[in-house]
């Protein structure tokens, strides 16, 4: 008796742990569904001005024009970056928008070769009109290790992108919390475009995880109630 009653405890907290995933996979898909709803409705909107954003941030994304100026600071990759099947590596510069705090900005997507060598690649320099989406940093995922070490070519490496840690290393007062994803038109930077999950799963393969968590949770709960009905020899 006693075997059977943890027996059926047990099913029951794994049907539940499945179809708390399930709902979570589901939360996962309508989040990434606004956002991408947010994104095209910002890219048909006007631009707004970069410093006024940076310093009063609204919604996101939020398409954006200003002028500034490139500081002299190193190029930051960021390591582990897919565009479709390749994998590469994003470059990111800081930018100095007039009367606002200065912030990275995506300038695109090099691949990286088989022996890890990075490219050589400099930062602009001067003034400049950039425009393009202010977005959050791209997730950071699992936290483990350091975020971004320098590298013998003067670049830096990250497994993340923290721009309060950026700043610190690049002895910068401060970086703006959001980052610009560069307009592709603009004559500068390389590979990129505005899609805002690119190193991530569409909405639509949460729908399918949460189909298989959910019949997971099912199949658990049939095991169970066959076992339960069974009599004991």
């Amino acid at each position: 008796m006693k075997r059977r009653v943890v027996l059926v405890l047990t099913g029951l907290c794994l049907a539940l742990a499945f179809a708390a995933l399930g709902r979570w996979q589901l939360g996962r898909e309508t989040q990434k569904r606004e956002l991408l709803a947010r994104a095209d409705a910002a890219l048909r909107a006007p631009a707004s001005d970069l410093a006024a954003a940076l310093a009063d941030p609204g919604p996101w994304p939020l398409r954006v024009r200003g002028r500034g100026r490139f500081l002299a600071t190193p190029v930051l990759w960021l390591d582990n970056q897919r565009r479709g099947d390749r994998v590469g590596l994003r470059m990111y510069c800081a930018f100095q928008p007039a009367d606002a705090a200065a912030l990275l900005v995506d300038m695109g997507w090099l691949p990286l070769a088989g022996d890890r060598r990075l490219p050589v690649e400099h930062c602009p320099r001067g003034d400049a009109e950039l425009a393009g989406l202010l977005v959050p940093p791209p997730a950071p995922g699992l936290a483990l290790g350091p975020g971004m070490q320098a590298q013998t070519d003067g670049s830096w490496l990250a497994l993340r992108l923290e721009p309060a840690a950026v700043a610190r290393a690049w002895a910068l007062p401060d970086l703006a919390a959001r980052v610009l994803r560069l307009d592709p038109a603009l004559p500068l930077g390389h590979e990129r475009d505005l899609d805002l999950l690119p190193n991530t799963l569409p909405p639509e393969k949460h729908r399918g995880y949460a189909i298989q968590w959910f019949g997971l949770s099912a199949a658990t709960l049939v095991i169970l109630i066959v076992l339960s009905l069974r009599r004991r020899p």
